[in-house]
């Protein structure tokens, strides 16, 4: 099993909105950059991330998702009408792919950003979410952050 962090803004899409539906189950679509999509195609059904809000007024981990249905052409690409339309990415040669999530569970409480900066400790050297300028919305985790970042909870 591997472990990943996947941000998403609250305001857009937040854990409570994944928490509605009801197989508490969304395909996460959208994502615009390469080696996000990189990472989304090494997902495994099973594999496990945290579900991230950013861009909000406290940032942070709010919750665990599974993967439960490996990378896949993202339709959203393909829609002339979708804000992430891309004309370069077709069905025939999609460009962009995306995974399906399912809830595994709120958080008892969000684990804020600044708490993992101050905490930044050996258990979370190179943790990809702390390094300056990152902004990528699909990280790697080690079994050594995760955990860590577990016990924080």
């Amino acid at each position: 099993m591997h472990y990943w962090l996947m941000k998403s803004e609250p305001d857009v899409f937040g854990i409570d909105d994944l928490a509605k539906m009801t197989r508490r189950t969304t395909g996460w679509d959208g994502v615009r950059n390469y080696q996000a999509r990189n990472y989304m195609r090494e997902m495994a059904r099973g594999d496990q991330a945290f579900f991230y809000h950013s861009n909000c007024a406290e940032p942070g981990i709010a919750g665990i998702v599974e993967i439960t249905r490996t990378a896949y052409p993202d339709p959203t690409a393909f829609d002339r009408k979708d804000p992430h339309y891309d004309p370069g990415s077709t069905p025939e040669k999609p460009r962009w792919f995306m995974v399906d999530v399912t809830l595994v569970r709120r958080l008892r409480r969000v684990i804020t950003l600044s708490e993992l900066k101050n905490k930044a400790e050996k258990e979370l050297d190179g943790l990809a979410l702390l390094r300056r300028g990152n902004r990528l919305s699909v990280l790697p985790v080690s079994t050594r952050q995760w955990r860590y970042i577990l016990s924080l909870e």
